[in-house]
């Protein structure tokens, strides 16, 4: 394994911190460090020698925030709060950020286009939802170790707008923030980029500033796309408060075949069971490619590295063993032992059994309708089956849509309710995702 390390951070305004250079695996002397290492969590850190000092002999406060744009976050997010888990299992203090400030802007990282703004009342419930799920993952507290939640819109809703330039723009040069790879990119493909979405950053560099002043907070971590505004945070805090201060990424999650994690033909794969139930959720990590599952075991579960080589080296059709493990050790962790159990049951009966059980997803539809019929490549794609009638089409051509276990080679016949079979039909797609329908 070989890590981008980044150098110290130029401290002069207007200077620009070194890039990411490639080194040799680095020794570290800190248990999080070499957790993190061994894992394959780290992508680029600032100052690593003195972080690995201040885990190896105290105690570090880290955070990483999370914007409230959707009632849920999703599997892309959850790399993020494994770090924090980490970090906790680890001895240290974990800080999760709730946006409700930066979330009235936007990040405009990754991004082509602007985000929606959404009112104060929408973002507030949003975070309401999402915060349920950091609970699974992390023990909340007033003890040392345990982990805190704010919400940045203490601080930056107070801020009056030229009070915010008078103190803290000075520190950031318009240079610098276009060299951002979130800026020029966006401007490179003649997307616009709002005064407000221009910002952000600045807004970011004061989250962590804020919460070194008010917790101690002296290591911010995130996805790589965030180095620009970590950089920002970590020298604006050793420039006006002259503390250290850190920045940890990972690198950019996506499958062996180049798909971004989290995202599939049906959506996004929520975190918050409302949205995307235990079973759905353990289908998912059972799905996954046969070269991700070590990386996968690695990142995502408790898992002793030696179990899991163990695992990852299956041979043959054996890595579904692991692939299953996968699946029951990411599902116990968010719906716990129950739902990871129930799910592990269900797609028993469901794909080796041939048989049925309450834990399948199940969409309603009006009797009436199925009493006239419904288009089978429109019931693939309402079912989340397929993301559209042509992709529906295209599978059940190529054998791999059933209706009751039976491949149905024309989708636009016509479903009805003579296709019940115990009072629900049993719609899948290839081998791995069923859904029954269930008239209402």
């Amino acid at each position: 394994m070989s890590l981008e390390i980044a150098g110290p951070a130029v401290l002069e305004p207007g200077h620009r911190s070194p890039e990411p250079t490639m080194t040799a695996e680095p020794k570290f002397k800190s248990e999080f460090l070499r957790t993190m290492r061994d894992r394959g969590y780290i992508h680029s850190i600032t100052h690593p020698v003195e972080l690995d000092e201040a885990a190896a002999n105290g105690r570090v406060i880290a955070y990483i925030g999370f914007d409230a744009t959707a009632a849920s976050l999703h599997v892309g997010s959850l790399l993020q709060i494994m770090m924090l888990r980490r970090l906790q299992q680890a001895g240290h203090k974990p800080i999760v950020l709730m946006g409700g400030g930066t979330t009235k802007v936007g990040d405009p990282t990754d991004r082509d286009s602007s985000r929606p703004l959404l009112t104060t009342e929408q973002i507030q419930a949003n975070i309401a939802s999402i915060k349920t799920v950091f609970a699974k993952f992390l023990s909340f507290g007033d003890g040392p170790a345990d982990a805190v939640m704010v919400d940045n819109a203490e601080w930056l809703d107070a801020l009056g707008y030229v009070e915010f330039l008078r103190e803290f723009g000075v520190h950031f040069t318009v240079n610098r923030m276009l060299s951002f790879e979130s800026v020029k990119l966006r401007l490179e493909r003649e997307q616009p980029m709002t005064f407000l979405e221009f910002n952000y950053m600045l807004m970011q560099a004061v989250d962590f500033l804020e919460l070194e002043r008010r917790l101690g907070c002296n290591l911010q971590m995130g996805g790589s796309d965030q180095w620009g505004n970590i950089l920002n945070g970590v020298e604006l805090i050793r420039r006006v408060d002259q503390k250290p201060a850190f920045g940890l990424t990972t690198p950019l999650l996506a499958t062996a075949s180049g798909a971004k994690m989290g995202k599939t033909v049906a959506g996004a794969v929520w975190l918050n069971a409302d949205l995307r139930s235990p079973y759905d959720y353990w289908q998912f990590w059972r799905n996954t490619e046969d070269a991700d599952v070590g990386r996968f075991l690695r990142l995502f579960t408790d898992l002793p590295l030696a179990e899991i080589e163990r695992l990852e080296a299956l041979p043959g059709a054996e890595i579904n063993e692991a692939k299953k493990v996968l699946a029951n050790e990411t599902t116990r962790m968010l719906h716990g032992e129950a739902a990871a159990q129930s799910a592990a049951k269900a797609a028993e009966a469901a794909f080796e059994q041939g048989g049925l059980s309450d834990d399948l997803p199940t969409i309603e539809i009006k009797t009436a309708d199925l009493e006239a019929g419904i288009m089978l490549a429109a019931l693939a794609q309402d079912a989340g089956l397929a993301g559209s009638r042509g992709e529906a089409r295209r599978l059940a051509q190529g054998g791999g849509l059933r209706v009751n276990d039976k491949a149905e080679m024309d989708a636009n016949r016509n479903v009805t309710s003579a296709d019940l079979v115990g009072g629900v039909i049993k719609l899948a797609a290839g081998k791995k995702k069923i859904v029954l329908v269930r008239p209402v």
